[in-house]
């Protein structure tokens, strides 16, 4: 492999195979169910977890914070659940909206609602106000599950028994339930723990989740996760990819409503039946107290995460663990030998997917600095960067890059590899590009720009379109714009990614042309940005315009914005930085800039 990991060599491959000979069992049952696996098979999630009850009903299922639950205790709980929500008349396909923080009951009710066929619709707890609403409604439920330290942000997101007093609305917490609401832990106490009937005619065709992705329009889209996509993730990471065994403990401090977390981290597990550590929430001072506490041999990352396990200082502990493994995706190619050598990880099993994609890339053969490779098909076609749209030649087709290039990825749509799309139809078409190389063709458009490193590997270079990754998540601009424009003074707001030197994906910067006679008051706007918005889709930058530039389809133009970022040498224009977030947006230096550019100021 090149130095910087751009192509991968045939020595390569080799090598990456003699690794993978111990583990040729493990492998090969994942190879198995990855291509004998079919949607109309008669199986499923649930079926998975009471298989694993019947088979090892003692061995460890979950561990969450002091909490335990053998395999046998986990399925029982969940069946208890699947029972009170049959009593609201929940049945096969109807949807059940779930919204806690991460914790042991949000899979427990996850698994539940997919037992009777259902569809759980994995909501973003940071989630506020309208964006919030939006999503609730995007999963038309019949029923709601509810953790009480969310019940202010459904308040304020105007929902409730009050406002939707046909949905059958279920309490989760410690405290009493209010009126108009089921308490769900004294119902389920009181509920059958035998196994629903309904488990048994799920397909694998049929959806299990959705999953909210904030794609290109803006506000969040729900994405449809199968039942057959989960489990070809289960095949394809946790048993070709990672080859977790029976005693293996896997940590996840990743939240449950993100793919990581609840399809590959959770998958993982359950091909193996092995135990998941279940954590409330990343911390990179207590991350690898947890890792030893749980005695985890595997865990799941974002880019970020990594980082900033990274930026801790060293101390002589850092290699005191049993983990062996780890997977995930984002992680940069300069930061790959440094986390490895660091903590004494032999195998990085770097990823590629999306929630909405119908691909994954996964790294089998544990070679350095990439995402893998996939035996569908897929394309890495030529991008214009202005345009922000792949190339076109002559006659209408696009053209693939040469080994070694960087363009956009699209994957074929099949029979073997389908494309469940988004409840929202429309949205679910705009992702979709035909005649790519001949007519009648259909391929995923991704919105990520790849490179082809050779031999069907691929390494994540960056995202193109409207959406921006930061703090390992999605921020769409139409979602910050919308919040910008709700702050009185602002005329117009174009929102875009920029690169800080040391950190991973794209920060906010928002350039904002203010209404006549408005002076620019920075402490109320990130105020209200603060309350509006989840804390990473904050814009760390703001540049005032006197004028937006538009193409000539009125569209605005964000590539000279992109390019000049937030240095002060190369704009005449008022700039602001959000470094102290208690005193809101404070003037860009050159000073200050140059200490973000040195790294000594953080953001």
């Amino acid at each position: 492999m090149s130095p910087s990991g751009e192509t991968i060599k045939a020595r390569d491959l080799l090598r990456g195979v003699i690794k993978t000979a111990p583990d040729v069992l493990t492998l090969n049952k994942g190879l198995f169910n990855l291509l004998t696996v079919k949607p109309d098979s008669p199986s499923s999630i649930g079926l998975m977890l009471q298989r694993w009850a019947q088979k090892q009903p003692q061995h460890t299922a979950l561990l969450f914070e002091d909490r335990r639950w053998t395999y046998a205790e986990l399925n029982a709980w969940a069946n208890r659940i699947a029972a009170v929500l049959r009593a609201q008349g929940i049945q096969k396909g109807d949807k059940v909206a779930i919204l806690m923080d991460n914790r042991a009951e949000v899979l427990a009710c996850a698994a539940a609602v997919v037992k009777l066929g259902a569809v759980a619709g994995m909501i973003n707890h940071q989630q506020r106000g309208d964006v919030l609403a939006h999503s609730l409604k995007l999963t038309h439920s019949k029923a709601m599950i509810i953790g009480e330290e969310c019940i202010d942000a459904l308040q304020g997101a105007g929902f409730g028994p009050d406002q939707q007093p046909d949905i059958a609305w279920l309490w989760e917490g410690d405290a009493e339930a209010p009126e108009g609401w089921l308490d769900l832990r004294a119902r389920s106490d009181e509920a059958s723990a035998m196994n629903p009937p309904e488990t048994a005619r799920v397909t694998m065709r049929d959806p299990c989740f959705y999953i909210f992705t904030s794609g290109t329009t803006g506000l969040p889209k729900a994405s449809v996760m199968t039942h057959y996509r989960w489990a070809r993730g289960m095949a394809g990471l946790g048993q070709m990819t990672m080859r977790l065994k029976n005693d293996d403990v896997f940590y996840c401090c990743l939240p449950l409503y993100h793919n990581n977390a609840l399809t590959v981290s959770w998958g993982a597990v359950m091909g193996a039946g092995c135990t998941l550590a279940l954590s409330r929430k990343f911390s990179a001072s207590r991350f690898w107290d947890e890792i030893r506490r749980f005695d985890a041999t595997a865990f799941s990352y974002i880019g970020e995460l990594l980082r900033y396990l990274l930026n801790k200082p060293e101390t002589p502990n850092d290699r005191n663990h049993r983990v062996r493994v780890i997977t995930g995706n984002g992680l940069r190619p300069e930061l790959w030998d440094a986390f490895q050598q660091r903590f004494g990880i032999e195998h990085i099993s770097e990823f590629y997917g999306a929630s909405e994609s119908n691909l994954a890339f996964a790294n089998g053969f544990g070679l350095n600095k990439t995402a893998g490779f996939c035996p569908l098909p897929f394309a890495i076609v030529e991008f214009d960067a202005d345009e922000e749209k792949p190339v076109r030649n002559a006659k209408g087709f696009m053209k693939k890059v040469k080994r070694g290039g960087v363009g956009l990825l699209i994957t074929e749509i099949t029979d073997r590899a389908p494309f469940d799309g988004y409840t929202d139809k429309k949205a679910g078409e705009a992702k979709l590009l035909r005649d790519v190389f001949k007519k009648g063709d259909c391929w995923f458009n991704t919105g990520d720009l790849i490179r082809d490193q050779g031999y069907r590997h691929i390494q994540f270079v960056d995202r193109v379109g409207d959406t921006f990754r930061w703090k390992g998540e999605n921020v769409a601009t139409t979602e910050v714009e919308a919040a910008l424009n709700r702050f009185e003074g602002i005329e117009q707001a174009v929102v875009y990614g920029v690169e800080i030197p040391g950190a991973d994906g794209r920060a906010g910067m928002a350039a904002l042309t203010l209404a006549e006679g408005v002076t620019f008051d920075g402490a109320a706007l990130a105020e209200h940005l603060t309350t509006a918005l989840p804390a990473y889709a904050v814009p760390l930058f703001i540049r005032l315009k006197a004028e937006q530039q538009t193409t000539g389809t009125f569209k605005f133009r964000k590539v000279d914005l992109k390019r000049e970022a937030f240095d002060p040498a190369q704009i005449d224009e008022p700039l602001y930085v959000l470094a102290d977030r208690s005193k809101g947006y404070e003037p860009l230096s050159a000073g200050i800039f140059s200490q973000i550019q040195g790294g000594q100021l953080r953001l």
